[in-house]
């Protein structure tokens, strides 16, 4: 029996019992491919295909020999196709089939851990085509906000938010999971799925106890309808019905953002989905950015959605190349691609080349217009070091607001921002709609304490609908600054 096989009849057998939740089998069949392989899969809509892994290209980064992106060649019943891999990739459609590969065995030369239970060259989902990526009404989005309201990592992006990327480590944590930036103690925190929780505020459910990560009074891990194991961690306070036995309904309130446990002191949702549906029979990370980002999608129906991620890094003077070919329009195209960089020059087009004189951290505007003129913004962030030891840190921030839906003229809208690797000076905001600019103090990060210390909040009000680019820049003591953007929606009432 090969190993689609296996996995196929496991998919099959009793997920959970005595749990009050119905099991699912899941809409996507995983096959794990080696270079030259072809491999006949079955779908969940029991069609068949022919997959063959035919190549596998890294670009890596000259300062950490990071993966920074992969460019994967597969053929499809004898047609060749090329999928990015992770790093905001959504599925694509091949044939009569959709597929991804969250993965591929070279990040495990530089990895921090195995976060993919990966033996094979790579690892691919398969759906049927015009298939939904999850089951429908089986996931929702998890957290009240705004789709790409902060900072994010995730699909295997190297991290990069807290202390910024460290030179000196050439020991990669790839972010299997996904991270949604926020407002510490203010965004909640929803249950994407129907589920048993097995474990919250540091207890277990007895004979669940071989969880894959940690137990922590911030995580909860909940055991879903399809036998996958989904962790929520850095919980700034957990709901009292929230504890180990009880039953979780799909929307239903766990907690509120936060930046305990193991955070690196910015304020954010570790969101991640944990099965054994893997040919080693290990835990594996089942990327969840398609499933969040269909969620959202079928939630909120946004008209356009402009992706400009994942981050950069670079030396000073080496090109970057910008890339928000991700963007997408829901039922019409994109027209137009507008960047407005953080020097004040502007180009457009989905991918521009820029380079930098100055260390710090960057972050370049993407504008999307499709055909029917709904307009999205993003913002790529680019981390900027000198060649000089000397000078390897560089300022790094986190902004945040809330709320960041149903805003209207006259709402407070609370404006958080931490700032890393500097003590020096003030972050300054200016909130796009010509008022004066505000200047706050963020209490400096302590790395072996980053769970304490506040975020600078200040609270600015919008008279007049419209979306807003909020700008916060911080310099330190050698005039190296850190630029932020969000974007902020209000609408008329």
């Amino acid at each position: 029996m090969n190993n689609v096989s296996i996995l196929l009849v496991m998919l099959m057998l009793p997920v959970f019992s005595c749990t009050g939740v119905k099991n699912q089998l899941p809409a996507r069949v995983v096959a794990d491919l080696d270079l030259g392989e072809s491999r006949e899969i079955t779908l969940s809509n029991g069609e068949k295909v022919k997959l063959a892994l035919l190549d596998i290209m890294e670009v890596r980064d000259s300062l950490r020999n990071a993966i920074r992106e992969v460019h994967v060649q597969v053929s499809i019943d004898g047609e060749v196709y090329t999928l990015g891999s992770g790093n905001y990739n959504l599925p694509v459609e091949a044939g009569n089939i959709q597929l991804d590969c969250p993965v591929v065995k070279s990040y495990l030369s530089n990895s921090t851990g195995d976060h993919w239970g990966l033996i094979h060259d790579a690892r691919f989902r398969l759906w049927p085509a015009g298939s939904s990526w999850m089951e429908p009404g089986t996931f929702a989005y998890p957290l009240k906000q705004q789709w790409f309201a902060g900072m994010s990592q995730s699909g295997n992006e190297p991290t990069y938010v807290d202390w910024g990327e460290n030179l000196d480590n050439n020991k990669i944590y790839y972010h299997a999971g996904h991270d949604f930036g926020g407002a510490e103690g203010m965004d909640e925190i929803l249950s994407a799925t129907d589920g048993l929780v097995i474990s919250a505020l540091a207890e277990t459910l007895e004979g669940y106890e071989d969880l894959p990560g940690d137990i922590r009074p911030d995580v909860i891990w909940i055991l879903t309808g399809q036998g996958w194991y989904i962790r929520y961690s850095h919980l700034d306070s957990v709901d009292p019905s929230v504890k180990p036995g009880s039953r979780v309904t799909m929307g239903q309130r766990l907690g509120v953002l936060g930046k305990q446990g193991y955070s690196g002191g910015w304020a954010h949702l570790h969101f991640e989905i944990k099965n054994r549906e893997t040919a080693s029979g290990k835990w594996g990370t089942e990327d969840a950015y398609a499933y969040l980002w269909e969620a959202y999608m079928n939630q909120y129906k946004p008209k356009v959605v402009a992706v400009a991620r994942p981050h950069h890094l670079a030396w000073t003077g080496q090109q970057v190349l910008l890339d928000g070919s991700k963007s997408k329009s829901q039922g019409s195209v994109i027209k137009r691609y507008e960047w407005i960089f953080t020097d004040g020059s502007v180009a457009e087009g989905p991918v521009q080349k820029r380079s930098y004189t100055r260390p710090g951290e960057y972050s370049e505007i993407l504008k999307v217009t499709d055909s029917e003129g709904h307009i999205a913004y993003d913002f790529a962030v680019v981390q900027v070091y000198d060649r000089n030891p000397l000078h390897h840190a560089i300022p790094v921030m986190q902004p945040a607001f809330h709320p960041t839906l149903d805003i209207g003229p006259g709402d407070p809208v609370t404006f958080l921002v931490r700032t890393f690797n500097t003590d020096t000076g003030n972050e300054v905001w200016d909130f796009g709609d010509g008022s004066p600019t505000v200047p706050v103090k963020s209490a400096s990060p302590d790395k072996q304490n980053y769970t304490g210390g506040k975020f600078a909040e200040t609270v600015h009000i919008y008279a007049e609908p419209g979306i807003y680019i909020v700008r916060v820049e911080r310099a330190d003591e050698n005039g190296y600054r850190a630029v932020a953007h969000l974007h902020v929606t209000v609408t008329a009432r």
